[in-house]
């Protein structure tokens, strides 16, 4: 049980490494690496997304365009547990995913298919970094709400990050589906973004990022895990658009039917207020708690090298991590639904 604790983006670390992982977690926001060059095999379908009149858009632009129509104004309760665990069960039945692998394309084919069904705009964020084990070609899917009317998304009206990793831990021992750790996030994010597209003027202010290579390829260190959060961090600060973006949310683990939310203890104070004022106006602050230690997860680079403030919502009591028995069983509606919840109702009191 005591081990648990020194799990690292539901991955286990070594003390060392978990304690300079604390020790950066402390430091004020230091300077980030600077971004790494584009990887020529880099794919980017929508990287400068055109609108309706089919010019590229910059991040400053400055043209005026009529208001988006508003949704629901009470939108977090649009949000179906149900709808997301079929999504879950969906990539769950894809089998094990990891990067690089024939069950993480499927993966990310049904992830795009999704987002395209409810108005979203996908771009596969294609790079190859080296692993323990290796080059390996990761990819982020990155989806862009298209506005009614408009024949494609602008990359310049988004104000928030929802994220998840899809990934899955490679083993050589087990068949690990990933049942909370990997396709619960997913899955609630596929819903997510059914739900956001009730209200067009909140969902143009959100981009939707499906991380690749969250999970280890050997044993975490600060160069083996996080590969695709690190590139998308990277990408946002070299492009300039990290400046437009007020907050990011990352949802890790959120499956597990005795659903309870760990904070960990280095999450943005503001942000870490907001969300729990967001948890106690639903009553459901009881299923969120601090914990007492730093997590380092897909969250982290986004605060040090993109400087975007974000919190990482993450169930770090649960039993089944990194087991063959992390299976759809374990996993419930419940959970997806009540921090989907949270997720919105921070975002429609926050993004105006």
């Amino acid at each position: 049980m005591a081990s648990r604790f020194f799990r690292i983006c539901a991955c286990y670390v070594p003390r060392a490494v978990l304690f300079a992982a604390l020790a950066l977690a402390a430091c004020d926001r230091k300077s980030p690496p600077e971004p790494a060059p584009a990887d020529p095999s880099s794919s980017n379908e929508a990287a400068a997304s055109p609108a309706p009149g089919g010019a590229p858009q910059s991040t400053a632009s400055t043209v005026k365009r009529a208001p988006l129509p508003a949704g629901p104004h009470e939108i977090w309760k649009e949000f179906s547990g149900e709808k997301a665990f079929e999504h879950v069960r969906q990539q769950v039945e894809i089998g094990p995913r990891p990067s690089g692998s024939p069950g993480a394309e499927k993966a990310r084919v049904l992830i795009e298919s999704g987002l395209r069904a409810f108005g979203w705009q996908t771009e596969r964020q294609t790079f190859t970094d080296t692993t323990p084990r290796g080059p390996v070609q990761f990819a982020n899917v990155i989806g862009r709400f298209i506005p009614p009317g408009a024949k494609a998304a602008r990359n310049d009206t988004q104000r928030a990050i929802v994220c998840s990793h899809y990934d899955t831990k490679r083993f050589s021992t087990i068949s690990f589906v990933g049942a909370s750790d990997g396709a619960s996030s997913t899955g609630a994010l596929l819903e997510m973004a059914r739900t956001l597209a009730l209200d067009p003027a909140l969902a143009a202010q959100v981009e939707l990022v499906f991380f690749d290579g969250e999970e280890a390829v050997v044993q975490f260190t600060e160069t083996d895990g996080l590969y695709g959060s690190r590139h998308y961090a990277q990408q946002l600060r070299g492009s300039g658009r990290a400046a437009q973006f007020q907050f990011g949310i990352l949802w890790d683990m959120i499956g597990d039917r005795d659903f309870n939310i760990t904070l960990s203890s280095d999450s943005p104070p503001e942000l870490t207020r907001a969300i729990l004022a967001a948890a106690d106006a639903l009553q459901l602050r009881h299923h969120f708690r601090m914990f007492d230690r730093a997590i380092y997860d897909d969250h982290v680079p986004l605060n040090t090298i993109a400087r975007i403030p974000a919190i990482d919502l993450i169930d770090f009591d649960y039993l089944y991590w990194h087991t063959a028995d992390d299976t759809l069983e374990r996993v419930g509606p419940e959970g997806l639904q009540k921090t989907a919840a949270v997720t919105l109702y921070h975002l429609r009191k926050t993004l105006k």
